[in-house]
């Protein structure tokens, strides 16, 4: 039996995406998180299985329902040899069949595949193997703490971790040992989300698994990022032009109609624009939403007693939407999944906009490396569309981040009132953590460890 704990990055170690880890000791194991990469398909964008037994896992925890935590769960669980508990908060399970299975589509789509037929060489499960899968996963409510009478003494307690609806910090108690995973969190109350809770009833943790994602860099305030924003979208749509908005059909999305449509309704004269949500899963989406508005911040709460506040009064939701006959005529806003640009709607939408340098391709998250997104920021002169065809990028690409990850200053005073013992930087680039261990060793003399992923 182990005397010394063991974590092992399967994923997201040095990098964005495909988050998983894995802790070991006294006999039992947890995975933390079940990711993909956006930037890879298929089975190159697991994380790297090959390095855990899945028999030997005990349970597997997922924070939140973002494809790069989730999106190999029903691999994991129906195409390897695990037979462990799965556990997440009420609505992570309620959008992961949602996310998920729009995931499928479209890798059918962007493969060729059809009939509901999909590639095994391309794909990583089925439509039957994703409900199996959905069919395993026990729920976990915030402050609930779960033993699962293992004789490591495992136990297990979820907090609130802001980020989106849902997400949850772990902390974990195993054999005498105390480990606090934040997966993604955000400190920042938002129109519709509180902030991340501190682990305020615990003792300081032995390990702290947390994310490096901005690294030593600071967010401009919340008023400057939305004014900037809605800024850029009213200056596109007056110029002529159509403004892409890409965005995950769930999570950050459903702030940013908030933000567009308060704004829609405070300036008439941008009321003649139209501005669209372009998912297959909005209303279910938005149902969702209502159906846990309990666990939203108090604005929304209030709101909701004076009717539904994601019934937008200036957004359209479209199911379906033909690209080729789009009316595009006039100036337009739209949203569309999926948020890094690789397939669906949006990279059609922005291999038809691209060219026109009236329009504009608006990013509002962070962009993962190996996708389109991360890879228009740069500004090229050229593009790929998804015919293989080279194009000129003459429309305009901007940046405001409202991923709701912390930056240097929310880290560092989250680590400063968490207490660890030691410290597991995860989720970020190489670069980034590099400098972000610099600056907490500078910063926290007393700290005997900060690593930094693999």
């Amino acid at each position: 039996m182990e005397d010394t704990m063991q974590i092992t990055p399967l994923g997201s170690g040095q990098e964005v995406g495909r988050s998983c880890h894995l802790l070991t000791f006294r006999g039992t194991t947890v995975l933390l998180d079940c990711g993909i990469h956006p930037g890879y398909d298929g089975m190159a964008g697991l994380p790297f299985f090959d390095r855990v037994d899945p028999e030997s896992v005990d349970v597997l925890l997922v924070t939140h329902f973002h494809l790069d935590h989730a999106a190999s769960l029903p691999y994991f669980t129906e195409r390897t040899g695990f037979r462990g508990r799965v556990f997440m908060t009420h609505p992570t399970k309620a959008v992961i069949r949602l996310l998920l299975g729009d995931y499928l589509r479209l890798m059918a789509v962007k493969h060729g595949s059809s009939g509901g037929e999909l590639n095994p060489e391309d794909v990583l499960y089925t439509e039957a193997e994703l409900q199996s899968c959905v069919d395993k996963i026990e729920l976990i409510d915030y402050h609930q703490t779960i033993d699962l009478n293992l004789p490591s003494g495992l136990k297990f307690h979820a907090l609130n971790a802001g980020h989106v609806l849902g997400a949850a910090m772990f902390y974990i108690e195993i054999g005498g040992r105390s480990v606090l995973y934040t997966g993604d969190y955000s400190m920042e109350e938002d129109r519709h989300l509180m902030a991340a809770e501190l682990p305020r009833y615990h003792a300081s943790p032995d390990v702290l698994i947390v994310e490096s994602t901005y690294g030593v860099q600071v967010h401009p305030t919340r008023a400057e990022r939305e004014a900037r924003f809605t800024g850029t979208i009213e200056r596109i749509v007056t110029g002529g032009g159509r403004c892409l908005i890409p965005v995950f059909a769930l999570g950050r999305a459903q702030e940013l109609l908030l933000i567009l449509d308060e704004y829609w309704q405070e300036h008439p004269h941008l009321q003649s624009v139209p501005v669209y949500y372009a998912s297959k899963m909005a209303s279910r989406a938005l149902r969702v939403y209502q159906t846990y508005a309990n666990m939203m911040n108090a604005r929304i709460r209030t709101q909701m007693d004076l009717g539904n506040p994601f019934s937008f009064r200036h957004i359209r939701n479209l199911k379906s939407i033909d690209v080729n006959n789009f009316d595009d005529r006039g100036p337009s806003v739209v949203f569309a999944s999926p948020g890094m640009l690789q397939s669906g709607v949006s990279r059609q939408l922005f291999d038809r906009w691209a060219t026109d340098p009236k329009n504009g391709v608006l990013i509002a998250g962070y962009a993962v490396e190996h996708t389109l997104a991360k890879e228009i920021m740069s500004q090229p002169k050229e593009v790929v569309t998804m015919e293989g065809r080279r194009q000129p990028l003459n429309c305009l690409v901007d940046y405001v981040s409202f991923s709701a990850h912390v930056d240097f200053v929310q880290n560092r005073d989250f680590i400063t009132n968490v207490n660890p013992r030691n410290i597991i930087l995860v989720h970020g680039a190489k670069e980034e953590m590099g400098r972000l261990k610099g600056a907490l060793m500078m910063q926290y003399n007393k700290l005997p460890e900060v690593s930094c992923g693999w």
